[in-house]
């Protein structure tokens, strides 16, 4: 891992992702959590502050040090039981099959290097009946816009430490082992287009 993705990455996505727009929808996404949850992607630890006290438990994945570093303080202040995985979500997670009522994934997907084999592993930890809740950005069905995307995501790969602007979030679930139960789609406000296409919803195992 470089000293972009270890140092000053964090610290620019903790900035640019701390928006007010964006605490509307981790708000949204967030509020029916419950129980014994996964959340892939943890980052700077964002969603933190939208946990109910129905989360009985929290586990959280994400590979890159320096955010862990940079979400110490929330999570030292947080009244939730978490647990720390530092490694990538399309890893073998080394957690139980059937485990979780609830994996929660918030702009993290348009990183994951095999989102099919992530959300494969999804699948595995959730419990039966167990749901998939997420917000993410990702691929317009604007033409004009989705043809900017695409040729943004190259730089935007390098500049984002691996983010793609141009995936289809609800291709991708839909091809996965889960049902894709609910995804409302729309542009976020105060957000350029190629960036702020949203797919938010729940998927059920």
């Amino acid at each position: 891992m470089g000293i972009y993705s270890d140092r000053l990455f964090p610290w620019v996505i903790d900035k640019l992702m701390a928006r007010e727009v964006m605490s509307e929808q981790r708000r949204q996404v967030l509020e029916p959590v419950k129980g014994d949850v996964l959340e892939i992607g943890f980052g700077t630890g964002l969603n933190l502050p939208f946990y109910s006290s129905a989360v009985d438990r929290l586990t959280i994945v994400d590979p890159n040090a320096g955010m862990h570093r940079r979400a110490a303080k929330r999570i030292n202040e947080s009244p939730l039981s978490i647990e720390s995985v530092q490694l990538r979500a399309d890893d073998a997670l080394p957690l139980d099959e059937n485990r979780f009522d609830t994996v929660v994934s918030t702009w993290t997907m348009c990183s994951i290097p095999d989102l099919s084999r992530a959300l494969v592993e999804i699948s595995r930890v959730l419990k039966p009946g167990g749901r998939l809740v997420f917000v993410e950005h990702g691929l317009s069905p604007e033409k004009s816009v989705a043809s900017w995307q695409n040729r943004l995501n190259p730089i935007h790969r390098w500049l984002g430490d691996g983010c793609h602007l141009n995936r289809d979030i609800a291709q991708f679930i839909s091809g996965s082992p889960l049902a894709l139960e609910k995804c409302d789609q729309f542009y976020m406000r105060d957000t350029p287009r190629f960036a702020g296409w949203l797919y938010r919803g729940t998927a059920t195992k």
